[in-house]
Formats: structure tokens, C-alpha cells, sequence
């Protein structure tokens, strides 16, 4: 039987199938709508798992926020240019916010819940795999929930390829949406350095000398000063003891410089917050509220937010990609390849 543009019109928009794939799955089933999108849909779970081994590391962080309840999520494709797809960019919107809506507790409890579609957030991914052509996966979420007196900071940056959420007490949205940059560019993994392990600590400054290391062989090839080791990375390493020893030098110090002791209360502060920030880099690097705030590095986003009478209470921050291992994929193989009809 001939297939009307209307019927087609109709198909498309049932199913999200391209023009000349909705034409044939109607023809295949002389013109039955619901004969025709089971067969796309089947079609698409066919493609779909076709594509199932492939490495899918690029994408978009999505956020929504649903009154106290704010969700983040991570949508994955095969390239950048189809994470810039209007159908890829709205999918990860509607899951974003169907996840603030509903917040459920796991990967499959959010790929079983129902779309605006009236399918699963699974179908709808099956879908778009199909019709846009690249593997497209849902990755992860979190939900994150605050008081009515806490704000969240929601930032995306570079398009949607970093997403931060945080939450923030005793300020407002705008305090909490700078914090959220911060988290963005200076990428902490804790909110507090107590969540350090101490083995953690030992390892990443043993790291970091090494790294003075190879850059002092560096410096004496050019008569460049070596740079110190750092013997402490975290306050948790600044017992009682170290930080008296510390300021006994100071005070030796000063006491060579001649400096008279009725002013030592004036100098000492000062040298003191110097040696903790010199031997807190570990927490610096790791810990948000130990990291010298990036609008204001005089002070750590600690003493900064205390100096607003505000708090940080959470973060969660999503970067596309990150832990996925990219398949190295060779150019020019691929366009012989494609040549040979393989």
C-alpha cells in the first residue's frame, strides 16, 4: 500500500526514526503505525548492540534542580561532534531532570524509570543509539539534597564537559555558584582534608618530591637553584610538636636578625600560616576546603567562606570521560579500511 507523508510525519515523532527509515518500516508493514515503530524499535535495539563494544568517552554532565533535591548525570557518545546533537543535548536535560524528579538509588532503578515518552530511560538511550548512529550510554548520577535554609551552586562549564553541583549554608546562590567554579577548575576529590587516608597522604608526597626531583635535575643544568622537598603534605602531619619546633626556628630566626621581641607577636603569624600553607600541598591539592580559593588566593576556601559566614557543606563534580580508557584508534588504518568496504 502507498505510505502518506502524514503517516511517516507520524511515525517520526512516535519513534525519533529518520524520514526514509520510518517510510520503510511502513511499508514492511502495509502502513500498520504500530506494526511499524515495534519493528524500528526492534531495529534499534539490533543496532544498538552492534554498537554495544563500542568505547563511548566523550558526551555531556547534565543538572536539574527540583527544589531541595538537585541531580547530576553523566551521558556519554563516540564523539564530540554528537554530544553537540540537539537530540543528544535535550536526552541528557530529560534525564537530568527525571532523575531530580524521581531520585533513585542506582544505575538500574534510573534506566527502568518511565520517560515523558512513555518508555524507559533504557528505550529512550536504545533509541537515540539507533537514530543518531554513535553508542550512546548512561553513565552515572548523583542526587543531592539540602535544607531550605542551604543553597546549591549548579556550574557547567565548557559546554556541559564539567558539572559541579554544591551546597552551601549561610550564603546565597550566587556565593554557592562561585564555589562550584572553583570546584570546576581547581577539580578537589574531598570535602574536608580529614577524609585523607594517611597512607594516601605518605604516597602522594613521596610523589611530589619525586616530581622536585626531576625538575632539580633540570634546574642544575642551568645553574638554577634546587628547589626543597617538602617534609610534611597535610595538617594532619602538623602535630602539636612540629608546628612548636617550627616556631622555635622562627623565633631563632628573628633573634639572629635582631628583631626585638616586642614585636615577634607581629611577625610570627604571619611565618607561621606561611609554613602551614608550604606543608599542607597534599591537602591543597585534594581537599576542597584547603585549597587557596581561586578568587581570592590570599585565603583558603575555608577562611574565605568563614569570612562571609558561610559553609560548605557538599559538592559533587562530574568530568566527561574521566576513568573511561580511550581506544587509540589509527587514521589512516580506518580510511583503508573504509575503502576496502570492511
Amino acid at each position: 500500500m502507498a505510505v502518506t507523508a502524514a503517516q511517516v510525519k507520524e511515525l517520526r515523532e512516535k519513534t525519533g526514526a529518520g524520514i526514509m527509515d520510518a517510510k520503510r518500516a511502513l511499508v514492511e508493514t502495509d502502513g500498520n503505525m504500530e506494526a511499524a515503530a515495534e519493528l524500528l524499535r526492534e531495529k534499534g535495539i539490533a543496532k544498538a548492540a552492534k554498537k554495544a563494544d563500542r568505547v563511548a568517552a566523550e558526551g555531556l554532565t547534565g543538572i536539574a534542580v527540583n527544589g531541595n533535591v538537585a541531580a547530576i548525570v553523566e551521558l556519554n557518545s563516540e564523539t564530540d561532534f554528537v554530544a553537540k546533537n540537539d537530540q543528544f543535548v535535550a536526552l541528557v536535560k530529560e534525564t537530568a531532570e527525571l532523575i531530580a524528579s524521581k531520585k533513585p538509588a542506582t544505575n538500574e532503578e534510573a534506566l527502568a524509570l518511565e520517560t515523558a515518552s512513555g518508555i524507559t530511560l533504557e528505550a529512550e538511550l536504545v533509541q537515540a543509539t539507533a537514530t543518531i548512529g554513535e553508542k550512546i550510554t548512561f553513565r552515572r548520577f548523583a542526587v543531592i539534597e539540602k535544607t531550605d535554609d542551604q543553597h546549591f551552586g549548579a556550574y557547567q562549564h565548557n559546554g556541559g564537559k564539567i558539572g559541579v553541583v554544591s551546597v552551601v549554608e549561610g550564603a546565597d546562590e550566587t556565593l554557592a555558584k562561585q564555589l562550584s567554579m572553583h570546584i570546576a577548575a581547581m577539580n578537589p576529590t574531598v570535602l574536608s582534608a580529614d577524609e585523607l587516608d594517611s597512607e594516601f597522604v605518605k604516597a602522594e608526597l613521596a610523589q611530589m618530591n619525586h616530581k622536585i626531583d626531576e625538575d632539580n635535575a633540570s634546574r642544575v643544568l642551568v645553574n638554577k637553584p634546587e628547589l626543597p622537598h617538602h617534609e610534611f603534605g597535610s595538617k594532619s602531619q602538623l602535630t602539636e610538636e612540629v608546628l612548636a619546633a617550627a616556631k622555635a626556628s622562627f623565633e631563632e630566626e628573628l633573634k639572629a636578625e635582631g628583631k626585638p621581641e616586642k614585636i615577634w607577636d607581629k611577625i610570627l603569624p604571619g611565618k607561621m600560616a606561611k609554613f602551614i600553607v608550604d606543608n599542607t600541598k597534599v591537602d591543597q591539592q585534594f581537599a576542597l576546603l584547603a585549597q587557596l580559593y581561586i578568587m581570592d588566593d590570599s585565603k583558603t576556601v575555608e577562611a574565605f567562606l568563614e569570612s562571609k559566614g558561610a559553609k560548605a557543606i557538599a559538592f559533587t563534580r562530574f568530568e566527561v570521560g574521566e576513568g573511561i580508557e580511550k581506544a587509540e584508534t589509527d587514521f589512516a588504518a580506518e580510511v583503508e579500511a573504509a575503502k576496502a568496504g570492511l
